[in-house]
């Protein structure tokens, strides 16, 4: 297993970890069944979204005697009200169930405390005044969340809350479909199929910018719903209109700017142990970039997906990461400090770049390397 550094919090994740989505199968035994083959398999992170006590019960049971092998990604504000989840911003109702989740997982302390589904910047705003943000940091001075977060697939709403300095730990929903669409404060446009029934180029814009700023600014991303709640792995359901493997969607959200932590949804042993199993899968299992340009209606066309086809550079210039640092800079209008230290860590750099051009014979986008490396090396330095 590969563990990653989650943004500035000093923790290092399994950059494969584990959704809660089959905790509640086979009434609930699923959940230590699923605990025991991620800590077999080296699996670290976990998040914890549902508020069903049954199932937080079971979490806790499966967490008993080796808590500390886990980093925990549990929610704020989803509660279970009337024999059902509730999502809520009213104090009281918030702190009670924060404290009741607590006692039901059987510790005193969350590694990420995760303010529960922002997707609208009015509740953004809610969250700042109506005391719920104060409440998550009166929780991290009494040490009883080490890290906040917040969990969002809305783009602009995230960028607001990544820009505030106020949250450590992002959850967001990253896939190559996802990805293409404009911000909306409904989700489920998301998954809307008449969204994609037109011709779609390249990441949104608002999207791109979020991956890069997290980067820059140190908020380590866990990604949800990487598969699209299954709907990308089965071609009559995906909105691309072709099927993608699992390996392939974790490579494409590993790669982007910021991404930390896959979380995997899995219904069964199998499912998960399927989503692990990219740790050993090849290069070639993990690409997806000529998958990309078989979609119908989604053109990358110019646009670096990080796929690292252009390789082997002759030079052996790390083509996708120099790219990737120069998007990063590009997008601030100057060169934050953390990316002149990952740059000048490369073994090899723009200026080395012979403009020999075979990279762009091999890219299957016709992105322009040349230029791109011309550009990182006036950037840069050398």
């Amino acid at each position: 297993m590969i563990y990653r550094e989650l943004g500035k919090t000093g923790l290092k994740v399994s950059e494969i970890g584990m959704g809660c989505e089959g905790f509640s199968e086979e009434n609930c035994a699923m959940t230590k069944k699923l605990f025991d083959a991620a800590e077999a398999a080296g699996v670290n992170y976990f998040d914890l979204y549902a508020s069903n006590p049954a199932v937080r019960k079971a979490v806790g049971a499966a967490l008993r005697g080796r808590r500390e092998k886990f980093i925990a990604q549990s929610h704020i504000c989803s509660v279970w009200q009337n024999g059902q989840y509730k999502r809520t911003r009213k104090l009281s109702e918030v702190a009670a169930g924060f404290e009741e989740s607590l006692e039901q997982l059987q510790t005193n302390y969350i590694d990420v405390g995760t303010i529960h589904y922002c997707d609208a910047l009015d509740d953004w705003e809610k969250i700042i005044s109506g005391g719920i943000l104060d409440y998550a940091r009166e929780l991290k001075a009494k040490k009883i969340i080490r890290h906040i977060g917040l969990s969002s697939h809305n783009p602009q709403v995230a960028l607001k809350a990544v820009e505030s300095g106020a949250i450590e730990v992002l959850m967001f929903s990253v896939n190559p479909c996802y990805d293409l669409l404009p911000a909306s404060e409904d989700v489920e446009q998301l998954w809307n199929e008449e969204n994609y029934s037109e011709q779609l180029t390249n990441i949104d814009p608002d999207r791109q910018k979020l991956y890069e700023t997290c980067q820059r600014l140190g908020v380590g991303i866990t990604v949800m719903k990487c598969f699209g709640g299954g709907d990308l792995l089965d071609a009559e359901l995906s909105p691309a209109g072709v099927a993608l493997t699992p390996n392939q969607c974790i490579h494409y959200a590993l790669s982007r700017p910021g991404v930390a932590c896959v979380l995997a949804g899995a219904h069964s042993v199998e499912q998960f142990l399927q989503s692990v199993s990219y740790e050993n899968a090849t290069v070639e299992e993990k690409d997806y970039a000529l998958t990309f340009a078989s979609f119908p209606k989604i053109s990358w066309q110019g646009h670096c997906v990080y796929c690292s086809h252009c390789a082997p550079c002759v030079k052996k210039i790390n083509i996708a990461d120099v790219t990737k640092f120069l998007n990063l800079t590009k997008a601030q209008g100057t060169i934050p400090e953390t990316v002149r230290e990952h740059y000048a860590a490369l073994s090899h750099h723009a200026g080395e770049c012979i403009q020999c051009g075979v990279c762009e014979t091999r890219c299957p986008f016709g992105v322009e390397i040349r230029k791109n490396m011309k550009d990182a090396a006036q950037v840069f330095g050398y």
